[in-house]
C-alpha cells in the first residue's frame, strides 16, 4: 500500500510518516500526471491541515485501512481553503476517472454540495462528515453518496462546560474560544455551551472569542483575555483541544496552568496529556483515527458490492458515532491503549458505533 499527500499548490506529492498527534519528517516525489487505469480504486482522504494533530490522527487511520484492504491510498489537504480543497477533489476524480473512495471532512459546510455532486457525476463513492448543508442527504444521490457521519457537538459542548462549572466550584467567570463559525461542530458545540450556561446562573461569560479551530489564534486571543479579565477568569472552554492547547500554552506563560482549568473536544495527545496533568478538565474524542479509516471502509464496502446504500435504514446514511469522555477517571486507561499504543479496530463493523440518526 502507498500512501501520497497531494498539494496542487506545489506541484508535488509528499510522503508523511505520522505519529499520533504529530507531524515528522517529508520527503518530496513528482506528482504523476495521471494515475494509472486500475481495477482497484484509489482511497482518498480530504482533510483540513496536517498541522492540526486532530486530523495527523484522522490520516494515520486512513493509512492503517489502506493497509489492511491493500489499496492505495491519497491524502488531500485544503490548508482551510475552500476553493482548494475542491478543486484537489475534483483533479483526483479526474486521475482515477472516478475510481476511488472519498473519505472528505469539508473544509466549511457549503463545500460538502460540490463535492458531492462531483462524486456522483464521475462515478466515485463519498462518505462526508462532520460538515453539510441541512438540505443535502445521501439518498438524493444514490447510491454514491454513502453516508453522514456527525457527533453530537450539542451534548459534547454541554458536557465539558458542565465539567468545567463543576471543576471551579460552580460559581465564577470563563472565557470561550469557539471554532470556525460556519462549521456545523463549531455552532452545536456552541449550542451546548449556550445549555449548559443557562442551567447554571451561577456562571458568567466574561466573553466568546472565535480562534478558527487553531492553536496559534487561541494562543494571542487567550494572551489579550488574560490581560483584559485577569484572576476573574476562573477557567476556559474550547470548543476543540487545538485552541484549548493554544490557552494553555498562554496560562503557562503567566504561571497559571493547572490553576485555571480548561475542557475541549478531540482527544489529541497534547489535551490527553494534559488531563493526565490537571491542567484539562476533560475532554471528548471522537477518535479520529476511527474516523479516518471507517469513513473510507464504509464507502468501500459500498462500491465493490458489500452492502447497497439504498436499502440501508435512515441511521445508516446520515448518522451520529460514538463519542467518549476522557476525564481523570479514565485518563490512564485511555493514554495505554490509544495513545501509547495504536487502537484496535474492526473495519468490518462498519455501524458498531452508530449511536442513532442525525437530527433533522
Amino acid at each position: 500500500m502507498k500512501d501520497r499527500t497531494i498539494s496542487t499548490r506545489s506541484g508535488m506529492v509528499t510522503r508523511r510518516t505520522l505519529m499520533m498527534g504529530a507531524t515528522a519528517g517529508v520527503a518530496a516525489l513528482a506528482m504523476p500526471k495521471v494515475l494509472r487505469a486500475q481495477d482497484n480504486p484509489t482511497l482518498v482522504t480530504s482533510i483540513r491541515s496536517l498541522s492540526n494533530p486532530y486530523h495527523a490522527v484522522w490520516k494515520t487511520g486512513a493509512e492503517a485501512y489502506a493497509k489492511a484492504v491493500g489499496l492505495e491510498h491519497v491524502t488531500l489537504v485544503s490548508e482551510g481553503n475552500s476553493e482548494k480543497g475542491i478543486a484537489d477533489i475534483k483533479a483526483m476524480l479526474a486521475k482515477t476517472g472516478g475510481n476511488m473512495v472519498l473519505n472528505s471532512d469539508p473544509n466549511d459546510t457549503p463545500d460538502a454540495r460540490p463535492i458531492v455532486e462531483a462524486c456522483a457525476k464521475a462515478g466515485a463513492y463519498v462518505v462526508t462528515q462532520w460538515n453539510k448543508p441541512p438540505d443535502l442527504h445521501p439518498k438524493d444521490f444514490n447510491p454514491n453518496y454513502v453516508s453522514h457521519i456527525e457527533f453530537d457537538g450539542i451534548s459534547s459542548g454541554k458536557t465539558i462546560a458542565e465539567i468545567l462549572f463543576k471543576t471551579i466550584g460552580g460559581k465564577g467567570g470563563i472565557v470561550a474560544l469557539g471554532g470556525l463559525i460556519s462549521t456545523t461542530a463549531a455552532i452545536e458545540r456552541k449550542k451546548g455551551l449556550d445549555e449548559a450556561l443557562a442551567a447554571n446562573p451561577d456562571i458568567k461569560l466574561l466573553d466568546f472569542q472565535v480562534a478558527n479551530w487553531k492553536s496559534t489564534e487561541a494562543f494571542d486571543l487567550m494572551g489579550n483575555l488574560l490581560t483584559r479579565f485577569g484572576d476573574d477568569i476562573k477557567g476556559i472552554w474550547a470548543a476543540n483541544d487545538d485552541m484549548g492547547s493554544g490557552a494553555l500554552e498562554a496560562l503557562r506563560a503567566e504561571n497559571l496552568a493547572g490553576k485555571v482549568p480548561i475542557v475541549g473536544v478531540d482527544g489529541i495527545k497534547t489535551a490527553v496529556d494534559a488531563v493526565r496533568t490537571g491542567e484539562f478538565a476533560c475532554t471528548v474524542t471522537s477518535d479520529p483515527f476511527w474516523q479516518g479509516g471507517m469513513g473510507l471502509a464504509i464507502g468501500y464496502n459500498a462500491k465493490i458490492g458489500k452492502f447497497d446504500p439504498t436499502k440501508e435504514p435512515p441511521e445508516h446514511r446520515e448518522f451520529y458515532g460514538k463519542a467518549v469522555l476522557i476525564s481523570r477517571d479514565n485518563v490512564e486507561e485511555y493514554y495505554k491503549t490509544n495513545v501509547e499504543a495504536q487502537p484496535t479496530v474492526d473495519w468490518n463493523d462498519l455501524w458498531g458505533r452508530v449511536t442513532g440518526a442525525i437530527r433533522t
